[in-house]
């Protein structure tokens, strides 16, 4: 045999031995479930090599911390799926602010679809009375500030109204735009309010027809006061979270440009280097977490460092890790934390999935 045709087999089979081993490979189509019907191919823990012995320890913690539901996918296909708690497969569940993150996939696809910019003026959206800012003030604001929780307002100013209001007066001035991070419930609720009045349509629907039609995600949204809670069944987040892991692509359909998404899971100022476009952001060197608060370290430790995360009250948690090519779900009751992020809960969970994929 000569030495080009042995330098062909040994490029050839080194080739092979890459590509068979499970690593990510996002260039990839990858697998997505069909979108209609209950289908969803699988892989067993053992065919990925995992730690099968570590599973049932994963399972008693989940079921000890009130989880309801939760699933592991590696390259779009389901190895873990179980329910607790009297939960099943079919049943609802809140998002409760990982919905944040859905809604700010929608702002991206309204901005491709030009119906805005990201760096408009609020009060060319709501109008010039949408705060009880001066002109001058609020002039500084832009929707993305709304996205970053930038926006300068304080937060919940006022006791005697709910803590997620957005009437103007509820909207009142603590520093320029841009200058402090404060996690800020309406504020956030006015980035629906904005989608509403620019689209066309309520926000809802337009992300049922821009969204959820277009990965066979079911959910419906209540209103309690001003918020808006989006539920859904499992399943359903963690079609959210693989639409997510493809960079908003599903199939070779793109449904948000893979420019602005990486905008949007990426640090998006120096003021929280943990936080995108209402995405939280794992690996980073501080965090300010919900109660405003500076954090040095990661938010997670024992979670990969390229990890982002869409996290709801109650530990609703949607994770994301292109490295591994996986995604990981969890709905429940609360597990006993009061912060999105910091959570001991989250950090322990991660031990038992690493005692499991590693």
């Amino acid at each position: 045999m000569n030495k080009y045709i042995f330098s062909c087999l040994f490029l050839a089979l080194a080739f092979s031995c890459a590509t068979d081993q499970h690593e990510p490979n996002l260039n990839d189509t990858g697998y997505f479930p069909p979108l209609t019907g209950n289908a969803w191919q699988t892989e067993t823990p053992s065919s990925l090599g995992w730690n099968v012995n570590e599973i049932q320890n994963l399972y008693t913690y989940l079921e000890e911390k009130d989880t309801k539901g939760f699933i592991i996918l590696k390259d779009g296909k389901i190895v873990i799926e179980k329910y607790f708690n009297n939960h099943t497969q079919n049943a609802v569940w809140p998002w409760y602010s990982a919905a944040k993150s859905l809604t700010a996939v929608a702002v991206g696809i309204a901005q491709d679809k030009n119906y805005f910019s990201i760096t408009d003026k609020t009060s060319d959206v709501l109008g010039a009375n949408w705060s009880s800012l001066t002109d001058a003030k609020q002039d500084l604001i832009t929707i993305k500030h709304h996205l970053t929780m930038t926006t300068g307002l304080v937060n919940n100013p006022n006791i005697f109204l709910d803590w997620s209001c957005t009437l103007p007066n509820c909207m009142q001035y603590h520093a320029d735009a841009g200058s402090v991070w404060n996690y800020h419930q309406g504020t956030f609720i006015q980035v629906q309010n904005m989608l509403s009045q620019r689209t066309g349509m309520n926000f809802k629907p337009f992300i049922k027809t821009s969204i959820s039609d277009k990965i066979g995600m079911h959910g419906s949204w209540s209103s309690i006061l001003y918020l808006n809670i989006y539920s859904s069944n499992t399943r359903s987040m963690a079609r959210f979270g693989l639409l997510s892991l493809h960079k908003g692509k599903w199939n070779d359909n793109t449904i948000v440009s893979e420019s602005y998404f990486n905008q949007m899971v990426n640090s998006s100022q120096n003021l929280n280097l943990a936080y995108g476009y209402l995405w939280w952001l794992n690996g980073k060197a501080s965090f300010i977490g919900t109660d405003s608060t500076l954090h040095s370290g990661s938010i997670i430790p024992n979670a990969p460092n390229d990890m982002y995360a869409a996290l709801g009250a109650n530990d609703q948690k949607i994770y994301v890790v292109p490295s591994k090519n996986m995604v990981v779900i969890r709905c429940g009751e609360s597990a006993g934390t009061q912060q999105l992020a910091n959570s001991g809960f989250d950090n322990v969970l991660w031990e038992k999935i690493n005692n499991v994929i590693d």
